[in-house]
């Protein structure tokens, strides 16, 4: 039979466990990604910087083997549509880890509008609700290819499949939630937003001159 395979760890935990700004990213991303627990965050972040350290090793050779590396791993971002068409080594370097995160099923299952919210959505994949072409998903987590976002579906056999179901969101109203989805994932993309300054007020120099 042979040896098992020795399980590893697919994440690598922070560095820094109590560093404060990294904290309030991610729960910035727990409540808007729905994520069960850290670690799927940490899984994600794993993943893209194992990407982005294939791409500054592959910067650093030549010769045919580096072009062989460079084209395995240009296909699977664009299978991911983490980067476009024409992308260089250089482009692999700036994937935020929302960009990732926006190509789980969970994420969507929500953007198509399958979903009311994403806790719903991780419940509707869980329960074996949910269907990628053929084949039935129920890991949250997986991540969806370009070309298999059109086959996302309910199974025949779910409840949800009826459009007439209580919870499916109407037709008309599915524009609308994958507009302000798209546009929500631009601001994640973009950055916080610039706190605003908040100016001192000016005291005068009499009444400066009667406090001192």
């Amino acid at each position: 039979m042979g040896d098992p395979k020795k399980i590893r760890k697919k994440y690598t935990p922070p560095r820094h466990p109590w560093e404060g700004s990294r904290i309030e990213e991610e729960k910035v991303l727990m409540k808007e990604y729905g994520f069960k627990n850290k670690r799927e965050i940490w899984k994600a972040s794993s993943l893209l910087t194992n990407f982005k350290d294939q791409a500054k090793k592959l910067s650093a050779i030549s010769g045919k083997q580096k072009d062989v590396e460079m084209q395995q791993l240009m296909q699977r971002l664009k299978s991911l549509a983490l980067v476009k068409e024409d992308a260089v080594l250089d482009d692999v370097l700036s994937i935020p880890v929302t960009a990732l995160l926006d190509r789980r099923l969970q994420t969507m299952l929500l953007k198509k509008g399958y979903a009311r919210t994403v806790e719903q959505a991780r419940q509707m994949i869980v329960h074996q609700h949910v269907m990628v072409g053929d084949k039935k998903i129920t890991a949250p987590s997986y991540l969806v290819r370009a070309g298999e976002e059109a086959s996302i579906s309910f199974s025949t056999s779910s409840p949800f499949f009826s459009v007439d179901h209580p919870e499916r969101i109407p037709a008309e109203k599915v524009p609308q939630v994958e507009e302000k989805a798209e546009e929500k994932s631009e601001d994640n993309k973009k950055g916080k937003k610039k706190e605003e300054k908040i100016e001192e007020p000016i005291i005068p120099e009499e009444e400066l001159e009667e406090v001192i």
